[in-house]
C-alpha cells in the first residue's frame, strides 16, 4: 500500500505461493503505541477502500479460517470497526440446520454473499467442510471428497461474476494456543468463546494439521490462492492481515466536498416538556469521580 499514492494496486499478482508444512511461530513484537498509530492509519486506509467499493459498486468476499484461537475475530473486529455495517457485514454461520444439511453444501453461505458495493468478511465459510467437519466426522468420506471437486468450481463461478475473493489462513503455534485457551477458561468475559470443539481441538492437533495441509492442496490455486497470517503476534497479525487486505483491491481516494455544519435553527413556540416527566438512566458512576 503506497501511503504517500492515491492510487492503491495489488503487489501480488503473479507470485508464487509456497506455505511451511508447519505452523509459523511468530516472535516479533510492536509496542502498544506504535501498534495504536499504525491501526489508526490503516483505519483511515479501511475507510477509503470502503467509499472505493460503494462508488464502484465493488463486491467483495474476505474469508477467515485457521485454528481455534488464531486470531481470526480480532482482526475481523478491526476491519469491521471503523466501517458503516450497512457496508461491511460479517457472516458467522452457526452449526447447520436439517434442514441446511439437506441442502446442496454451499446454499447456506452463498445466501451471505454481498451484493454490488458490499464487504462480506466470513468469520468461517465453506471451509468447514475441509476442517472442523472432516476431522470430528460430521461429514462422510464421499462428501468431503466431493467438496474438493467443487470447491475450485464454486470460486470460480463467484469470481467471473464479479466477486473479488480473498482467503486468509491464520497460523497460531501449539503453544501460543494453549495460552489463549487458558486465558479463556480464566477470563469470565471470554469463557463463551471456549467451545466443546475448541477442547477437543487440542487433542486432534494433528488431524487438523492434515487436514489444513490437504485443504492447501486441493484448494491454494492461482486464481484463488491462500494468504498465511503468522498470528503469535495478536497485534502483527491484525496490522499485517489488513495491510494486505488494502493491497488486494486496488482503490483511490476519493476527493470530498468541504463540510460545514449549519447552525442550529431555532423554534421561539417550540417548548420542550418537563424533564422530571422523561425516565432516566441511574448515574452509578459519575458520582464516583
Amino acid at each position: 500500500m503506497g501511503k504517500n499514492s492515491d492510487k492503491h494496486h495489488s503487489k501480488h499478482e503473479g507470485r508464487e505461493h509456497n506455505h511451511d508444512d508447519s505452523e509459523i511461530m511468530d516472535h516479533h513484537k510492536i509496542k502498544d503505541e506504535d501498534y495504536l498509530e499504525e491501526l489508526r492509519k490503516l483505519e483511515i486506509e479501511l475507510i477509503k477502500l470502503q467509499e472505493w467499493v460503494v462508488v464502484k459498486q465493488l463486491k467483495v468476499v474476505v474469508l477467515f479460517e485457521g485454528r481455534d484461537a488464531a486470531g481470526k475475530g480480532g482482526v475481523i473486529k478491526r476491519i469491521s470497526g471503523p466501517l458503516n455495517p450497512r457496508t461491511c457485514r460479517i457472516a458467522a454461520l452457526g452449526t447447520p440446520t436439517e434442514k441446511e444439511k439437506s441442502e446442496w453444501y454451499f446454499q447456506r453461505y452463498a445466501a451471505h454473499l454481498p451484493s454490488a458495493g458490499e464487504i462480506v468478511l466470513f468469520d468461517r465459510s465453506w471451509y468447514n467442510r475441509a476442517g472442523v467437519e472432516h476431522v470430528m466426522g460430521f461429514c462422510t468420506d464421499e462428501q468431503y471428497i466431493e467438496f474438493f471437486e467443487s470447491c475450485p468450481e464454486f470460486e470460480l463461478m463467484l469470481q467471473r461474476s464479479g466477486i473479488i475473493l480473498i482467503k486468509y489462513w491464520f497460523s497460531v503455534s501449539d503453544e501460543e494456543q494453549e495460552k489463549r485457551f487458558q486465558e479463556r477458561i480464566n477470563n469470565p468475559t471470554k469463557n463463551w468463546k471456549l467451545s466443546p470443539m475448541d477442547l477437543l481441538s487440542r487433542e486432534k492437533w494433528v488431524e487438523y494439521s492434515m487436514a489444513k495441509d490437504e485443504m492447501f492442496k486441493q484448494t491454494d490455486t492461482k486464481q484463488s490462492p491462500w494468504f498465511v497470517v503468522p498470528s503469535d503476534n495478536e497485534k502483527l497479525a491484525r496490522l499485517n492481515c489488513i495491510s494486505h487486505l488494502l493491497s488486494m483491491v486496488p482503490y483511490e481516494t476519493l476527493p470530498h466536498d468541504l463540510i460545514v455544519l449549519p447552525p442550529r435553527k431555532e423554534h421561539p413556540s417550540y417548548i420542550r416538556p418537563p424533564i422530571a416527566s422523561q425516565n432516566f438512566v441511574p448515574d452509578r458512576y459519575g458520582s464516583k469521580g
